[in-house]
């Protein structure tokens, strides 16, 4: 192929000549994002070929792994620069002469709405397309909104703008977002492409497309909002996103963006639009290690090992073999191995028949797994992970047994969601080598991934886990030693509340309910009667010493048992329990409380404000390095609405002197066990937040 070009530049946008075609390729690492350089670099190459005689068509490519994938997050929260990304994409659609989007990668965002700009799309069957602003709060701002269901109809705009989620090329051109698949080398057949509709006319112009959008069914749009009302509960820009599309069935082109552009603003000076950019940053600031030495190098690890093949222990194992890394597990008992490893094949196989997964992947990963009843095996492993029983006495005797067969260099990783990391460390003669690696369940699925520094963590052991973290499509988060470490001890301080509410008057669905409207997914004891109203309990009926202990004493456990602080029906549906009512009354008068009327702000205050409280404490400590990690474990681990971004991002929406009022308005009732956090005051009394 001719390579004649036309003009040396710094812009990250160039051009040559291939006979009487222009191609038009960016080079901007690592994603060709389009920065304002690469905007006015777009808008001078269509100007080139409409100032060129010679030329008759135009393709536009992208260098590197991947076509235009976004935005430049360099400039979020800055001023907007000319040529406005909606400009571009209108000049490139008013072109003269034919233009060729060469698809390869991701087309995601204002990628995608340059390739709906051009008036044909090629693209390489591997490629990705998608409109994933509406996880930023916003929607497509470059008529996006108004060119998408004019292309590929209403029903996957509404998908593809409303949720987020890419589809693949193959599905692109099933749509007809795609007019042809390439294989073998792109850019030479997007060019041969280009030569044969360069003398086609009129011009593809999706602007101009009316047969998708006309004669639409409205009930389209309240299906979709139907089917999606739980994924969207809280969201503000799902929403907006969908009545951008529904306006482009109802409006012209010229009328649409108009509305398009007013509903963008509408998204992008609201608080959720600046919480969750705020949280696209919080989650890439988590993986920086503070005081990490300069020139640390991680450990090579080829192999995992997992002691324990029950729910956490496979879990755990799954997120290594999908990633291709070997594990081997070992339990006590061939039948507890069998059981857990055929759990773990059943997953992969449920992941596989919503077509996540092939058969080949399937075997492919259950392929690395080496289930064994031999401890010692363990010693030709790399990282070693404890799954086994949350009692410091069971830790310690696991570690005793690994200090003694696994190899010089290899890491032993507790997966305790809240035991002394340093007590287990030093109970062995290689204390440097220990770090936490604490998973949350369904440890397969949930994205958190707390890393636990010790006081006497090597260097390179830390940074091997956060890397393995971000390798098995974990979000890693640094945090320190403490009880409970970050989420869990943010989250005892809510529980211990939540249940002096109930002996005060609230009942558990009043509780629950609250939190659910402010975004979480459950509510305190929805939550414990998920995950088990008897974990952590001392096991004795006859020791009754709480709400708590006198459900666990009659077998009522949570879900599992069908009873816990609900009753719950074949279906798992809860219902409000006149026993677990009486149980609380009864404790109530026992300790001498007065039943009241409780308002959901009293919830909110003693619930959710003494969380903030305690993550005031956990920064004051050192235990978290920045308030931001505090945002992404309970995003990820605890369902906080990203919407909100977060406790502490949260806290400073509502102003830290507002959280500490709300406080001092509770605080007789939350003695002995509250204490005032003095960060949290003293941000209260500069006026001063927590994220910046």
């Amino acid at each position: 192929m001719t390579d004649v070009r036309e003009k040396p530049t710094t812009s990250p946008i160039s051009t040559r000549k291939h006979g009487d075609v222009l191609i038009v390729l960016s080079n901007n690492p690592p994603v060709n994002a389009l920065s304002t350089a690469a905007r006015q670099g777009l808008v001078d190459a269509i100007a080139e070929a409409e100032a060129d005689e010679s030329v008759k068509a135009v393709v536009i490519a992208c260098e590197g792994q991947t076509f235009f994938a976004g935005a430049d997050i360099t400039e979020f929260g800055k001023p907007p620069q000319n040529p406005w990304l909606p400009q571009v994409v209108d000049i490139i659609e008013a072109c003269s002469k034919p233009v060729v989007a060469a698809i390869h990668g991701t087309a995601f965002g204002g990628g995608l709405e340059v390739a709906l700009g051009c008036h044909y799309r090629v693209a390489d069957p591997s490629a990705k397309l998608g409109t994933p602003e509406v996880k930023l709060g916003l929607l497509p701002g470059a008529g996006g909104t108004q060119r998408l269901p004019r292309v590929a109809g209403v029903r996957k705009a509404l998908e593809m703008t409303a949720t987020g989620n890419p589809i693949g090329a193959r599905e692109g051109f099933e749509c007809g977002l795609i007019d042809r698949l390439v294989e073998g080398e792109l850019l030479p057949h997007a060019v041969a492409y280009a030569e044969e509709v360069r003398d086609i006319r009129p011009l593809p112009r999706s602007s101009a497309f009316e047969e998708k959008v006309g004669n639409v069914d409205p009930a389209v749009f309240d299906d979709f909002r139907r089917d999606n009302a739980r994924k969207f509960r809280g969201l503000d820009a799902p929403e907006k996103n969908i009545e951008a599309v529904r306006i482009a069935t109802q409006k012209p082109y010229t009328e649409g963006v108009m509305d398009e552009r007013r509903l963008f603003m509408e998204l992008m000076t609201g608080t959720q639009a600046r919480a969750q950019q705020y949280f696209f940053f919080a989650e890439r600031k988590a993986a920086k290690i503070d005081n990490l030495p300069e020139g640390t190098v991680p450990r090579d690890i080829k192999r995992v090992g997992v002691i324990g093949a029950g729910t956490m222990g496979g879990g755990i194992s799954m997120n290594f073999l999908s990633a291709g890394i070997p594990v081997t597990i070992v339990e006590m008992g061939q039948e507890a191995l069998d059981r857990g490893t055929g759990v773990m094949r059943k997953n992969y196989e449920a992941t596989a028949s919503k077509g996540r997964m092939t058969t080949e992947q399937v075997e492919k990963a259950m392929g690395l797994l080496k289930p064994t009843l031999d401890f010692e095996a363990l010693g030709e492993c790399d990282l070693i992970i404890e799954a086994v029983y949350e009692n410091m006495d069971v830790k310690k005797e696991v570690f005793g047994r690994l200090d003694k067969i696994a190899k010089p260099g290899a890491i032993l990783a507790s997966n305790t969601s809240y035991l002394d990391i340093n007590e287990i460390a030093a109970s062995i003669s290689r204390p440097g080598d220990v770090v936490g690696m604490h998973f949350f369940s369904p440890a397969n699925v949930m994205k958190l991934l707390e890393v636990v520094r010790g006081d006497k963590t090597s260097p390179d052991v830390l940074l091997t886990a956060m890397q393995l973290g971000k390798k098995i499509r974990k979000v890693p988060v640094v945090a320190g030693v403490c009880h409970g470490f970050i989420g869990n001890r943010m989250l005892m301080p809510r529980q211990v509340e939540a249940t002096k509410l109930l002996l005060e008057g609230a009942t558990p669905e009043q509780v629950d309910r609250a939190h659910v409207e402010f975004g979480m997914p459950m509510g305190p004891f929805q939550m414990a009667d998920l995950a088990g109203v008897d974990i952590g309990w001392h096991r004795d009926p006859n020791r009754i010493e709480n709400v708590r202990d006198a459900l666990c004493a009659i077998d009522r456990w949570g879900q599992k048992k069908g009873a816990g602080f609900y009753d719950y029906d074949e279906k798992r549906r809860p219902t409000p329990s006149p026993v677990v009512q009486k149980i609380i009354e009864d404790f109530a008068e026992k300790q001498g409380v007065e039943r009241r009327q409780i308002g959901d702000e009293e919830i909110v205050e003693r619930t959710l404000y003494t969380m903030v409280n305690e993550g005031a404490k956990i920064l004051e400590e050192g235990i978290a390095q920045r308030a931001s990690d505090i945002d992404v474990v309970w995003v990820y681990g605890y369902g906080w609405p990203v919407y909100r971004g977060g406790p502490m991002f949260w806290a400073d929406t509502v102003g830290p002197d507002k959280i500490v009022e709300g406080l001092k308005r509770q605080e007789e009732r939350m003695k002995p066990e509250f204490s005032f956090s003095k960060l949290l005051l003293d941000k209260a009394e500069k006026g001063e937040r927590f994220t910046g």
